[in-house]
């Protein structure tokens, strides 16, 4: 397709008239110099968009008119270069969508360029008014235009699929017929869809043909889809590309969002919710860098935490063997207290919600042989689970049919089970640091004791080789999308794989880890985002595609072991320390007062 990609200047009609035609409107075939079909109204031009008049005002010149002298002399205009042409052509198109026709005539005359070529305008109407056979026949006088012949077929092939559509919806059975037969079948082009086409003969209603072609039946809606579509085969110097200036503008939007460091809301893909007087940009108050709550109900060491996957509660697991359910409140995004889980005798250092968040499992540290799984609602226990006192359950990872789970441990424990605890499979002799499920519900990924991550399938018992690292892989996490991986690697910090091509995409700097587990996570919107605790105490924050952090969180007093993002929430996060302390992240508070002292916490490194 060479909607964007075609040469300029291919015709000499195409592109802009000299400064000798300038403000002379070319009146053959009713069209004015701006291509748009016009008619006369008792002397007075009156410009019409697809056929429709639009208002009778005539327009009345001031001080100066077109192409007037002065005295004797005439300055010459300056001929315009090629993007200055390509501007006020898009101009034109955009102020011909609005309906400001007359405005669109008087650009053309004044900068002597022509909007479109008169063979398109009069394809553009023809099409529009469904009037078939003339649109048809307007393509022999475009095919002189058009890079590839054979696009001629495409494009003849898309209207006789609107007029047999259209003939089928007025129930002009026979007709409709025709088209199929003498018309469509001939071009020889997409047999395949010609048969399918066929089958609407069958449809008994209108709405049984619109719903089965997936079709907006006939009318302006519909032929201006079809319209789009037809356009993509035109050179843009014959006919613009639809709503082209929007289309750029957007763009221009989106690169300006993708390069903001902190931009971590969800907008509108629409222009009408950004000014296009200013570039777009984020402050660093509204990201999640400022301390909202510190949470100081664990007597010991927080080792993990973790946000539900509706956002709407946080479970934190603590040396103190308990583990805390926090409640997020939906307006102040403050977390209040829930429920204490107790009785892990080894403490908690791992979490894992189940899909619909009905169950938590919990697990304890390397000497640790059980796991615990929770009613979250009920706050009971419902299994707890030892296959041996040899074992060592120090991972888990939920089935996305939330009616398994997998977990083991480093002495070679790797089992498959249901919610009762039964053992369904086993993989002997892994030693297993983390695992996860990937969402076929068929491959786990299990990091292993040989500095790498292969996955497994239970079901055939297959397994292969992903990711491989220099160094022990102390965690790991996946993206929503199953795409990505982030690792945290002892001595190495935070990387970032690809498991689909199985490389390393970035290895994150700032971090300090030597061989305690840490956990990173995914975040923001869109996962844009990637925080992870460190030995230095500190919650480190980076743009996915930048390696030097955005922001340094400070406040913990010992090591951050886990960071966890809320799903739901892109500006609420939460860490947990060997302080004892679980800290609640957010935006800069309102106040002036507030603010000031926030910013001591939010160390920017902007790159």
């Amino acid at each position: 397709m060479q909607a964007n990609g075609a040469g300029q200047g291919q015709n000499s009609e195409l592109s802009c008239l000299n400064s000798a035609q300038n403000g002379e409107s070319s009146t053959a075939g009713g069209a004015h110099s701006n291509g748009l079909l016009s008619s006369t109204n008792n002397g007075t031009t009156v410009t019409t968009n697809n056929g429709v008049p639009s208002s009778g005002n005539s327009v009345v010149s001031t001080g100066t008119t077109l192409g007037s002298e002065t005295g004797s002399s005439m300055k010459k205009k300056k001929r315009l270069s090629q993007s200055d042409e390509d501007v006020i052509r898009l101009i034109g198109q955009h102020l011909h969508g609005l309906g400001l026709n007359q405005t669109v005539d008087l650009l053309m005359q004044e900068s002597g360029c022509r909007l479109e070529h008169p063979s398109a305008t009069k394809f553009r109407n023809h099409v529009m008014e469904g009037e078939w056979d003339k649109a048809e026949s307007d393509l022999n006088e475009l095919r002189t235009l058009m890079h590839s012949p054979n696009a001629i077929v495409r494009m003849k092939f898309l209207l006789l699929q609107q007029k047999y559509l259209e003939y089928l919806e007025d129930g002009k059975v026979l007709e409709a017929l025709h088209v199929l037969r003498a018309e469509l079948t001939p071009l020889k082009y997409n047999t395949e869809r010609i048969h399918v086409l066929s089958g609407y003969l069958m449809c008994s209603h209108s709405d049984d043909l619109r719903a089965k072609a997936e079709w907006e039946g006939k009318g302006l809606s519909s032929r201006s889809k079809l319209l789009d579509k037809l356009q993509t085969y035109l050179p843009p110097s014959v006919m613009l590309p639809p709503r082209r200036l929007q289309t750029l503008l957007r763009q221009a939007v989106e690169l300006q969002r993708d390069r903001c460091l902190y931009h971590n809301t969800k907008l509108d893909s629409s222009l009408e919710s950004v000014s296009l007087l200013v570039d777009h940009v984020c402050s660093r108050k509204q990201f999640p860098c400022y301390t909202q709550q510190i949470l100081t109900e664990h007597c010991n060491e927080v080792w993990f935490c973790k946000f539900s996957n509706d956002g709407t509660k946080l479970a934190s697991g603590s040396k103190d063997t308990t583990v805390i359910i926090w409640q997020v409140d939906p307006e102040t995004h403050q977390l209040k207290q829930l429920k204490t889980l107790e009785g892990h005798a080894y403490g908690v250092s791992y979490l894992a919600w189940s899909p619909d968040d009905a169950y938590l499992i919990a697990c304890g540290p390397d000497d640790c042989s059980e796991l615990w799984l929770w009613n979250v609602q009920t706050g009971e226990l419902r299994t707890k689970m030892s296959q041996s006192h040899e074992d060592s359950l120090t991972s888990v990872a939920w089935n996305p049919d939330g009616k398994r789970f997998v977990t083991g441990g480093q002495r070679g424990q790797f089992y498959q089970c249901d919610l009762d605890g039964n053992l369904l499979d086993s993989w002997e002799g892994v030693r297993v640091q983390c695992l996860w499920c990937l969402s076929d519900s068929k491959t786990v990924l299990a990091s292993d004791t040989h500095q790498r991550i292969r996955g497994y399938n239970f079901e055939d018992l297959t397994d292969r080789n992903i990711v491989q690292e220099d160094h022990p892989i102390m965690s790991f996490t996946v993206s929503k999308n199953g795409r990505l991986a982030l690792l945290n690697v002892a001595t190495q910090g935070v990387h970032l794989w690809d498991l689909q091509d199985r490389v390393l995409v970035r290895k994150y700097q700032g971090v300090t880890q030597g061989f305690y587990t840490i956990h990173s996570c995914f975040g923001g919107h869109n996962e844009d985002f990637i925080a992870s605790g460190s030995e230095d105490h500190k919650v480190y924050i980076w743009h996915k595609r930048s390696e030097l952090p955005i922001a340094e969180l400070t406040g913990h007093t010992r090591t951050v072991n886990c960071v966890s993002w809320n799903p739901m929430l892109p500006g609420l996060m939460a860490s947990a320390s060997d302080d004892g302390t679980v800290r609640v992240w957010g935006p800069a508070p309102f106040s002036d007062s507030q603010d000031a002292e926030g910013l001591s916490e939010c160390c920017s490194m902007d790159s």
